[in-house]
């Protein structure tokens, strides 16, 4: 009976690893509660060497070395298998390259509302050079308090803002997504169903912004419901939304996906992780850098804040911020280069 008990629980285990190493493979990626477990690889990783510890000592005791040594070799293969996919999309890049005359950086940071002041903000945009900003969570007087501080430090950026519900008094400040653009990209408006709701992420808003003079990329700041359980069908909604944000062309999405490169394996098309647009951390060496909690290792994190950028941009650099400032959130900072 014992010997059965633990065939059965070698087997359960067997499959509870592959599922959650690669969860892509059984179509449960977007499923309760795999999609939250396999958002952080980091921590899979090390709950698989805990229980290959935990087998090794159960090597010690004689009627249960053929039980222990099966659980070993599954939790090794499992941790394995986790960290080749790790090193693939690496595991923290600390420095960007030196920016060039035609280089573009994007920084997104979830603020958590007023969580980080907007000297904090303006500081951290002037520190990288950041040409467009996505602020999930930012109110547009906020976003424009930064404008100012940028403007009087010689860069200047222009303020764009998108709100769920503005009729609501002292609403939620998820319900507000701000963008800064720098002039140097020329002069964007927000697409009118961006800003009435009637095209947009369902619960927390997002931001489309089209360049009025027809030049230059489409930047789409993002915003995406968490999947908690009650949000699962939101949150695949606001996801193929965002997907269906970059078709062939010129885009640059840019915030908080509340979802990581795995939890996207059925919106890429061409090689793309969202529609035709590439995640820029997993192309050099962040994509296992948790952006979210903050109060975690970023190792132990989910990286589920994202830039991607459609194929004629070639990503050349990324970091995630270290300080939070407050917020639950890193903030992510890429650099792109034309391509070709």
């Amino acid at each position: 009976m014992l010997r059965l008990l633990g065939i059965l629980f070698t087997v359960l285990l067997a499959i509870a690893t592959a599922v959650l190493v690669w969860p892509q493979f059984f179509r449960l990626e977007q499923t309760y509660p795999f999609a939250q477990l396999v958002s952080v690889r980091g921590l899979v990783i090390g709950g698989l060497l805990v229980v290959a510890v935990l087998a090794l000592l159960l090597l010690l005791i004689r009627p249960l070395r053929g039980f222990a040594a099966s659980v070993l070799i599954i939790a090794l293969l499992g941790a394995g298998a986790s960290g080749i996919i790790g090193a693939t999309r690496g595991f923290g890049t600390t420095v960007l390259p030196e920016k060039t005359d035609s280089s573009v950086r994007v920084l997104t940071w979830n603020t958590a509302g007023e969580a980080v002041s907007a000297e904090t903000i303006a500081q951290e945009i002037l520190d990288q050079g950041a040409d467009i900003v996505a602020l999930p969570e930012t109110t547009e007087a906020v976003g424009e308090r930064i404008a100012i501080m940028l403007r009087e430090q010689g860069h200047p950026m222009w303020v764009h803002h998108v709100q769920f519900r503005p009729d609501v008094q002292d609403g939620p400040q998820s319900w507000q997504t701000t963008v800064l653009v720098s002039p140097e990209l020329g002069e964007y408006s927000v697409i009118q169903s961006s800003e009435d709701g009637s095209s947009n992420t369902g619960s927390v808003p997002s931001v489309v912004l089209m360049p009025i003079d027809g030049t230059g990329p489409t930047i789409v700041a993002v915003h995406a419901v968490a999947p908690r359980m009650e949000e699962m069908e939101q949150w695949k909604s606001d996801l193929e939304w965002i997907a269906d944000q970059c078709p062939q062309g010129d885009v640059i999405l840019a915030g908080d996906f509340n979802a990581t490169i795995d939890h996207m394996t059925s919106l890429g098309v061409d090689g793309g992780d969202m529609g035709y647009c590439r995640d820029v951390a997993s192309r050099t060496g962040n994509g296992l850098a948790g952006t979210w909690p903050s109060s975690l290792p970023a190792l132990a994190g989910a990286p589920i804040d994202h830039v991607m950028a459609s194929p004629n941009w070639t990503p050349t650099g990324s970091v995630v911020r270290e300080d939070a400032a407050g917020s639950d959130h890193r903030a992510l900072v890429v650099q792109l280069e034309p391509a070709g």
